[in-house]
């Protein structure tokens, strides 16, 4: 058997192959200088280690973060180069990993795997995971979307005291910030499918990891407000990653579910990302339960193109 040494990775030694083997974990562009910046902004609450062979060669890795709402749960990648699997090397990193998680006294563990990976899946199963949800995930192209039928939903929604608006043309205030924050915890938490636990720990923790982070655009947060009462009705956020766009979150307060809102603020969101972003693709994920918002996606003209697991283990 190879000898397999695990150690903790080096920003400027390791970083740049960490961000090439997430960039396929996460189906999404991750560069050494950005994760070196996540790393250096979060590495308090993050566990990662590399695993290599005699000669210094990287095999795989794992990467696991607290949960930033739930501070007893943790999220964790783990992956080991194609050319080097079913040697060993999975199963050290995942003792190594497991063992560090109860040392610092976890209690559950949590993975997302894309849902055609089989072995991944049964890896995971055969070392206590369970599967608690699925998610699918969904693409629009731009180029034959036709959003015109929905002017007439908007147009009947703003006669009936619906304002449609921006977070940058609210002026991305505080205070704006904070109603954002409670719509976006609140539909989050009714979202069909879901736990029910929040998505972050406090305003101050949604503030640092949204609203200042890099992919936030305020014009690409499209909100609904009741000018009758003041309240936020809906939402749906928006941006670009390369050369796509990124449906975020589009979310009702469920106390104005069933007038539509949903559509008509989503329909804003994608001619954003086509006139602004200048995209031709947006892409999304849901809640494989979240059944009312898969029909919205679905009538809007979005095709499902694959998905993933979550798998969760208690310690």
């Amino acid at each position: 058997m190879k000898a397999i040494l695990l150690r903790p990775a080096e920003p400027e030694r390791d970083f740049g192959q960490l961000a090439s083997w997430l960039t396929i974990l996460e189906d999404e562009t991750n560069t050494e200088e950005g994760l070196k910046e996540y790393y250096q902004k979060h590495k308090g609450r993050i566990t990662q280690k590399v695993a290599q062979d005699e000669r210094g060669q990287l095999l795989g890795f794992y990467w696991a973060a607290r949960d930033r709402a739930i501070a007893e749960r943790a999220f964790f990648f783990l992956y080991v180069s194609p050319d080097q699997r079913k040697q060993g090397v999975g199963g050290r990193l995942y003792a190594d990993l497991a063992e560090a998680m109860a040392a610092a006294q976890f209690k559950k563990l949590r993975t997302s795997l894309p849902d055609t990976h089989v072995e991944e899946q049964a890896f995971a199963g055969r070392r206590g995971f369970v599967e608690i949800a699925r998610s699918l995930a969904m693409r629009l192209d731009l180029d034959s979307f036709n959003d015109r039928p929905y002017d007439e939903i908007i147009l009947r929604l703003q006669g009936e005291g619906f304002q449609f608006t921006s977070m940058e043309a609210l002026g991305d205030t505080e205070e704006a910030q904070r109603k954002l924050y409670q719509l976006n915890e609140t539909s989050n938490m009714e979202t069909p499918g879901t736990d029910g636990s929040p998505a972050w720990a406090s305003f101050e923790d949604f503030r640092q990891s949204v609203c200042h982070s890099d992919w936030y655009r305020p014009a690409g947060q499209m909100v609904v407000i009741d000018t009758f009462s003041g309240e936020w009705a809906g939402m749906s956020a928006i941006t670009r990653f390369d050369d796509y766009a990124y449906n975020l979150h589009t979310g009702v307060d469920k106390r104005y579910r069933g007038r539509k809102l949903a559509q008509a603020v989503k329909v804003l969101a994608l001619r954003y990302a086509r006139e602004v972003l200048q995209v031709s693709t947006v892409r999304t994920h849901h809640n494989a339960k979240n059944l009312p918002m898969i029909a919205i996606d679905q009538k809007l003209g979005y095709v499902r193109v694959s998905g993933t697991v979550l798998m969760e283990k208690s310690l």
